[in-house]
């Protein structure tokens, strides 16, 4: 997991769009922390330091401590409003969780053993289906990544959740089917070269029948 990530936080007094704006204009994000069934806590935080953890590429998976008024909450990041022009941060949703709580996380794929795939040795394409799994998560035990082996696979075969084996404390939030991660796939050269053969045995085959027909044909004038 992640290393839990610390972001200091000033209560907000105001809600609002004119009372965001003010705080954005000070270098302030305006945020909340909800859940835990306790009321929600309108904060504010340095839009520096947000931008510090939003630049480690794993925020919204990590356990965020948010320290107010000398009191820390243990949080998980659930949505981040972002300028659609600027992509700076205009808002911070921040999920407060109990002690041992389950969290909803997008844990991204890594793929390994690629040199041990025939079809990708061959010239085959890894065609990546998912890239990130939904998984239900301990929340102590947040998973940076998920390692998918794609040893021994040929071109055709593919890799499915079933294959993988899944930390402690984590499952797939799809129960319902064994659904795809990624597969081996022919390069377009190779498709091509199959489809150009079938094309000439076809041919040949349609000659064959043509020739035996033309045969049948003279032996019937004898």
């Amino acid at each position: 997991m992640s290393d839990q990530l610390t972001l200091s936080a000033e209560p907000r007094e105001r809600a609002g769009k004119g009372a965001s704006r003010a705080l954005r204009r000070e270098g302030r994000i305006p945020a909340v922390i909800y859940g835990d069934k306790k009321e929600p806590e309108l904060i504010h935080v340095e839009e520096r330091a947000l931008d510090k953890l939003l630049g480690t590429g794993v925020f919204m998976n990590s356990l965020v401590m948010v320290e107010l008024d000398g009191k820390k909450t243990r949080t998980l990041p659930k949505d981040l409003a972002l300028d659609p022009v600027t992509d700076r941060a205009l808002h911070v949703d921040f999920l407060r969780l109990a002690k041992g709580a389950k969290v909803q996380v997008n844990i991204p794929v890594v793929f390994v053993n690629e040199e041990q795939s025939p079809g990708l040795k061959r010239g085959g394409v890894l065609n990546v289906v998912r890239f990130e799994l939904d998984l239900m998560c301990d929340a102590d035990k947040i998973p940076d990544e998920i390692e998918v082996d794609v040893t021994g696979l040929e071109i055709g075969d593919s890799v499915h959740i079933s294959h993988v084996t899944l930390p402690e404390g984590s499952e797939s939030t799809i129960t319902d089917r064994d659904f795809t991660i990624a597969g081996v796939t022919a390069p377009s050269a190779l498709k091509s070269s199959d489809d150009e053969s079938e094309e000439a045995e076809g041919e040949e085959a349609e000659g064959e029948e043509a020739e035996g027909g033309e045969e049948a044909e003279g032996g019937s004038e004898n």
